[in-house]
């Protein structure tokens, strides 16, 4: 797999929930729609980073992450300092990228209640699982972003 390629569709995705946060600005950007069990657009995003640090660098590259992912889901602040993260992010990510081959067995295995796949998965499959949840978050952020934009409707 092309490591670069794969990067541009996880930088994309990040990138439109990023946009989506600017729309809305940091108030919005921090606010839950009114949809019980929503989170904010913000934490969702939050979490998406946190998806791909923990997955690629802990799981496939065998880094040491720290991980609270209940937190994830509570994190608050600004727009900017989250956009300002993505670099620094996906520099980490890319290194973490450099030895991997698709149908290889990752360094770790994620506990069963990170919610991950219910299957053991090669370091192709942990790939696209990441693709997975920052595709389907991305739609999540842009609908919460609408929502939030016309007032709660």
């Amino acid at each position: 797999m092309d490591q670069n390629e794969y990067l541009y569709f996880l930088r994309r995705a990040l990138d439109g929930m990023v946009s989506a946060l600017e729309e809305l600005g940091d108030e919005l950007a921090n606010t839950a729609p009114p949809q019980t069990g929503a989170n904010s657009p913000y934490a969702i995003t939050y979490h998406c980073m946190a998806v791909a640090q923990y997955w690629i660098g802990h799981i496939l590259a065998g880094r040491p992450v720290d991980r609270d992912r209940d937190s994830e889901f509570t994190a608050r602040g600004t727009v900017t300092d989250l956009k300002g993260s993505l670099g620094p992010l996906f520099d980490q990510l890319r290194d973490d990228l450099l030895d991997v081959e698709g149908l290889t067995v990752p360094r770790n295995t994620a506990p069963a209640s990170f919610e991950g796949p219910d299957r053991d998965l090669s370091c192709l499959g942990v790939q696209l699982h990441v693709l997975e949840e920052l595709a389907q978050h991305h739609g999540q952020v842009e609908t919460a972003r609408d929502v939030l934009l016309n007032g709660g409707m």
